[in-house]
């Protein structure tokens, strides 16, 4: 029983973590002529969570996604990938680090074209190796320490520490004391927590206006001409490429690369075997 008041008191931290970063969302999302999809109704999909399938063809749940094109009714394409965490303890931490990069990147990757942000917002106890897994892998973080979690709640008189000592009388009174707080004092603790993080949150901020407003700075196309050359040994292949003449150009187009370059340094390489696919590929780029 105790482990399910302290899950349900975990539930309540992690809901205030989401309302703190929507209102920035949404403003953001306006801003920039953008859809934040999030959690609840949206005639576009199915039920009220946010899932999106992967090349794979798996769901994924997240908590926030902004859509370049998306309206109630339309799908848009998706331009940022956004998940938040609260977790209490470090044995913990690791796992869901790992659980959103899976979730994530695969999506990223379903969707390279559009090279999306991707981003997750963090509360509580995570270990440095956690987050450094996730920054070395692109992730941008906005991260609430459980001190600024603790702060927050005892703005509004809620005593939100815990252990896996607390008996279960104690998660009682934590969640009646917030029950009983009217929605206006509960919003003031998700104020509480952007204020005491404002210049993290404007570094989260800044590298996601970066990703949105990032325009391309050129398009390398290279036709590859030639054929395939087998060869039986390294022998071989090694007197093949002392006799070929890398000057010529030899054999049809058999391949098409394109590389596009952002003015923010992001990359999208991609390759076509005829002309027709590399214009069309273009065109979504127009």
């Amino acid at each position: 029983m105790a482990e399910s008041l302290a899950h349900t008191f975990g539930q309540i931290i992690g809901n205030v973590l989401e309302d703190a970063l929507e209102p920035a969302l949404r403003k953001f999302a306006a801003d920039h002529g953008l859809y934040l999809d999030k959690k609840g109704v949206r005639p576009a999909r199915k039920g009220k969570k946010v899932s999106w399938t992967d090349l794979y063809g798996n769901a994924h749940d997240l908590d926030f996604v902004l859509e370049r094109g998306g309206t109630d009714e339309t799908i848009g394409t998706p331009v940022a990938f956004i998940e938040t965490a609260w977790r209490r303890y470090t044995k913990h931490s690791r796992n869901k680090a790992q659980e959103i990069q899976g979730a994530i990147q695969v999506l990223a990757l379903t969707h390279k074209y559009s090279c999306p942000f991707t981003g997750a917002i963090l509360a509580g106890v995570f270990t440095e190796g956690a987050l450094t897994q996730l920054k070395s892998l692109g992730f941008h973080l906005l991260f609430f320490p459980y001190e600024s979690i603790l702060e927050a709640f005892k703005s509004v008189g809620v005593d939100a520490q815990f252990d896996e000592d607390t008996p279960e009388k104690e998660f009682r009174k934590k969640i009646s004391r917030w029950s009983a707080l009217s929605k206006r004092v509960k919003r003031n603790v998700a104020a509480h927590l952007v204020r005491a993080r404002q210049k993290d949150m404007q570094t989260f901020f800044d590298a996601l206006d970066k990703t949105v407003t990032r325009r391309i700075e050129k398009i390398i196309v290279i036709p590859l001409h030639g054929q395939e050359s087998e060869h039986p040994t390294v022998e071989a292949a090694i007197a093949f490429l002392a006799s070929y003449q890398a000057t010529a150009v030899q054999g049809k187009v058999y391949k098409y690369e394109i590389h596009v370059r952002y003015t923010n340094g992001d990359k999208i390489t991609a390759e076509f075997s005829g002309k027709d696919a590399a214009v069309e590929f273009l065109m979504k780029y127009k």
